[in-house]
């Protein structure tokens, strides 16, 4: 009788030497890179909250007056020296940038919603309405936006709700033909046609189906007219129909800075630089959201 054979036994395999512990540099590599758009976004937000807090920031009041140290110069007390009335520049650009930003803001809402209602109702109707609204957008495009401006600030007062307006209502005509434009490329798309063929209605259609596709490309506008918002009020109060003293914008310190240029040019600097830094962020933003924008649509 023949005797059961034994298999051999396999011998363990030994541990597994542990990875080698990264270093802090590999580390620091291989965490995700900023990006232009991240740090611009970034920035800007920082911008933002900075004037959000200027109570909490600024250590003087931007009204407050001190002939005695008038077109003094930076110092750790005034970190951008004082204006022509001894008044702190640093809380006043703080304080200014604010009234800046509400302005700018309020001019961006009211341009989205009127341009945006008046694209998306063109690219649904077609025709007549059509034909009837987008003649009427170049028309108002063909406006000096500067010159019809200053004839409505003259007409109805400088105050911070007619500027927002009026700027708003300059800048709707872009915003609509930018509207109509998305609204046409995403009405030739698979889901939209799916939606009229289920039996959408029109309102569903507009809110539910165009406007949450058309986000992305109308904020790009939406920075392309906080930019043009800013150069648009900072003309304006160059002139001196923007902000009325004693309150200030940075279009307002602007002008004031000009007039005592030979005195202390850094007077107009400062607001001239936080005009120009805040225009550059927002147009990078804006370049960044339009470049990503297209490559997720190819």
């Amino acid at each position: 009788m023949a005797e059961p054979t034994t298999g051999a036994v396999a011998a363990p395999a030994p541990p597994a030497a542990p990875a080698p512990r990264a270093s802090l540099g590999e580390r620091l590599r291989r965490l995700p890179r900023p990006t232009l758009l991240g740090v611009s976004a970034g920035l800007l937000l920082l911008l933002v909250l900075l004037l959000l807090a200027a109570p909490l920031v600024a250590r003087w009041d931007p009204a407050e007056q001190d002939p005695a140290i008038a077109f003094s110069g930076s110092s750790w007390d005034h970190w951008f020296g004082t204006d022509d009335l001894g008044r702190d520049l640093f809380a006043r650009v703080l304080y200014g940038g604010r009234l800046t930003l509400l302005i700018s803001g309020g001019a961006v809402l009211v341009a989205f919603v009127l341009g945006t209602t008046w694209g998306f109702l063109a690219a649904l109707r077609r025709g007549i309405v059509d034909e009837l609204l987008m003649r009427t957008a170049d028309a108002l495009m063909a406006i000096p936006q500067l010159l019809f401006a200053l004839v409505c600030i003259s007409a109805f007062g400088a105050s911070t709700l007619n500027l927002a307006l009026v700027i708003g209502v300059l800048l709707a005509p872009t915003t609509a033909r930018m509207a109509r434009s998305v609204a046409l490329q995403e009405m030739s798309r698979d889901y939209y046609a799916a939606a009229v063929a289920y039996g959408a209605r029109r309102r569903r259609l507009l809110l539910a189906e165009l406007l949450p596709n058309a986000v992305p490309l109308l904020a790009v506008q939406a920075a392309i007219n906080a930019a043009g918002a800013m150069i648009l009020e900072a003309s304006l109060s160059f002139v001196g129909l923007g902000i009325q003293p004693p309150d200030a914008s940075w279009g307002t310190l602007l002008k004031e800075g000009y007039q005592f240029l030979y005195q202390r040019w850094e007077y107009a600097i400062f607001p001239a630089l936080a005009i120009l830094l805040t225009i550059w962020l927002l147009n990078v933003v804006a370049d960044q959201l339009g470049a990503r924008s297209n490559r997720g649509r190819r």
